[in-house]
């Protein structure tokens, strides 16, 4: 009696995947390109939130093997953006050098209140949006 061979290989038009037969089921075959960026802070904050609250670009971005680029794209934005922030409300608030040297304590609590202020600036902006 003749067995039906199913294919080792095959592509899927819809999704653009090829899958490989393993015993009875067709396992998709991810190459992850590589990208030897960090993803940092912010990608991994931006990572889990799209596991809990987007599944389905979560998963459409690890399919497509993106997902890396993408966190890592969003990390230097936000380092960036939190950078001009800082520089911005330091400008504005007369937080500089001189203060540094007439009272560090109130420079360093300055820096600190600009610093979270500016952080919950980019997680409201680019991480949980």
């Amino acid at each position: 009696m003749m067995q039906n061979r199913l294919p080792q290989r095959i592509h899927d038009n819809r999704n653009g995947l090829d899958y490989v037969l393993q015993g009875d089921y067709y396992f998709p075959i991810i190459d992850y390109p590589l990208d030897a960026r960090p993803i940092g802070k912010w990608g991994r904050m931006h990572k889990r939130y799209l596991e809990e609250n987007r599944p389905i670009l979560y998963n459409q971005l690890l399919l497509k093997g993106s997902i890396n680029t993408y966190l890592a794209d969003l990390n230097e934005q936000a380092q960036q953006r939190l950078e001009l922030i800082i520089h911005q409300m330091k400008k504005n608030e007369g937080v500089n050098e001189q203060l540094k040297i007439q009272d560090q304590m109130q420079w360093v609590r300055h820096m600190s209140s600009i610093r979270q202020r500016a952080e919950e600036i980019i997680t409201d902006e680019l991480i949980y949006t």
